[in-house]
């Protein structure tokens, strides 16, 4: 088991490298100013709009054929997505059809990556598992944009080579170690079945919980469109600089996943740690708009990045926990709601920043506070259902 979460780990790893190395390189190359930031915010959005098609899908597969196979198949289209931006040049319709290729095949990678976490782990060791799962995001995140920050020194088109390169030398390691987590008879009972849409998991209780998905990802990536643009404008900084701020970030949100979620949070206490998340965040957003220089720009920025790394193992846990459908239809589903928040976050974010600058982080902040209100939605009927199943197993 440990020598699979290792895997897993690194395949997440690389899929969000891939992800956040480009987030202090693609405002330079497209720009923010009226007319180029609507390309930046697509581009953003049309990699989880196709990510948002195609994760449950992904998921379904996996649940009747294995994770294996669509996990390496995920791995091969991803790295493919990151050679053709690479090599795109000026050409925006190729960087486009890069961004389409892959968010079709990350979804792959994210969706199946949990599900198999979810296959190896005990509903005694899921929140631990998650944790690791977060942990991976986190590093993803923690090494890409400085990486994007470093490697853009020598060109803007290099950190996306070096993603695809990545990507590819991960399929060849999976390849060789990487083992099937769900075993032939249990795949062959699913795949007699009648296959399961993905909003049959969005019902009862969690469909607060996918809604608080949708939400944390939506500021999330608000943020992510957004920061550097605010920062360039309000303290001069390049991509060299915003790499930094975020590999400071994604350091203490790893630190958080991987020690404090893993460690101390117990079955039973994910609902307090992500109210705790919800307004530590909000704390961040704010804060970020009181930035004077560089060091006070990443501390804000750590602090929504604290925040935001005790949300997500938590929602996660408590989702595999509770479903009854495939653990691979419900993480689908989880993926698509966050592809759903990345698809209208860039969006709205930018559409605000135009109208003023600080409006991203406000809007943020507030989204954050009222988000309480689902985990206090999700705690009611929770009860409420547990309550009639107790009943029901009584009579």
């Amino acid at each position: 088991m440990k020598k699979q979460m290792i895997i897993i780990m690194l395949l997440l790893m690389t899929v969000f490298i891939g992800f956040g190395i480009i987030i202090p390189v693609l405002p330079v190359i497209i720009g923010g100013g009226e007319g180029e930031g609507i390309h930046l915010a697509l581009l953003l959005s049309l990699y989880s709009a196709v990510s948002f098609v195609m994760s449950p899908w992904w998921g379904g597969v996996s649940d009747r054929i294995g994770r294996r196979p669509v996990l390496l198949t995920g791995l091969i289209g991803f790295s493919l997505s990151f050679f053709l931006f690479g090599i795109a040049g000026d050409n925006l319709w190729l960087m486009y059809a890069s961004r389409i290729i892959g968010g079709a095949f990350s979804g792959a990678v994210t969706s199946c990556a949990v599900a198999y976490v979810a296959d190896i782990t005990s509903e005694e060791n899921r929140t631990k598992g998650m944790g690791l799962v977060g942990m991976s995001i986190g590093l993803g995140f923690l090494f890409g944009p400085a990486l994007g920050g470093i490697l853009s020194l020598w060109g803007t088109h290099i950190p996306f080579l070096a993603s695809s390169l990545l990507s590819l030398l991960t399929f060849v390691f999976a390849f060789r170690f990487l083992t099937e987590s769900l075993p032939q008879a249990v795949r062959k009972q699913r795949s007699e079945q009648p296959r399961t849409s993905r909003w049959t998991a969005f019902h009862g209780p969690l469909k607060y919980l996918y809604i608080l998905s949708f939400f944390v990802t939506f500021t999330l990536a608000g943020l992510e469109t957004t920061f550097q643009l605010f920062q360039m404008m309000k303290i001069g900084i390049g991509s060299y600089e915003a790499g930094w701020m975020f590999f400071v970030s994604g350091l203490v949100g790893a630190l958080i996943q991987g020690g404090v979620v893993r460690r101390y949070i117990k079955p039973g206490m994910e609902k307090t740690a992500i109210r705790i998340g919800l307004l530590v965040s909000a704390i961040g957003f704010v804060l970020i708009l009181y930035s004077t220089n560089v060091v006070t720009a990443a501390i804000y920025l750590s602090v929504f990045g604290a925040g935001n790394a005790l949300i997500r193992p938590c929602v996660i846990s408590l989702i595999t926990q509770k479903t009854n459908v495939g653990q691979g239809v419900a993480t689908g589903l989880n993926s698509s709601m966050d592809s759903l928040g990345r698809i209208a976050g860039p969006l709205i974010a930018m559409a605000l920043y135009g109208l003023e600058a600080s409006l991203p982080f406000i809007v943020g902040a507030a989204l954050c506070v009222a988000a309480l209100t689902l985990v206090a939605q999700f705690v009611r009927l929770d009860k409420r259902y547990s309550r009639s199943e107790n009943e029901a197993t009584l009579q």
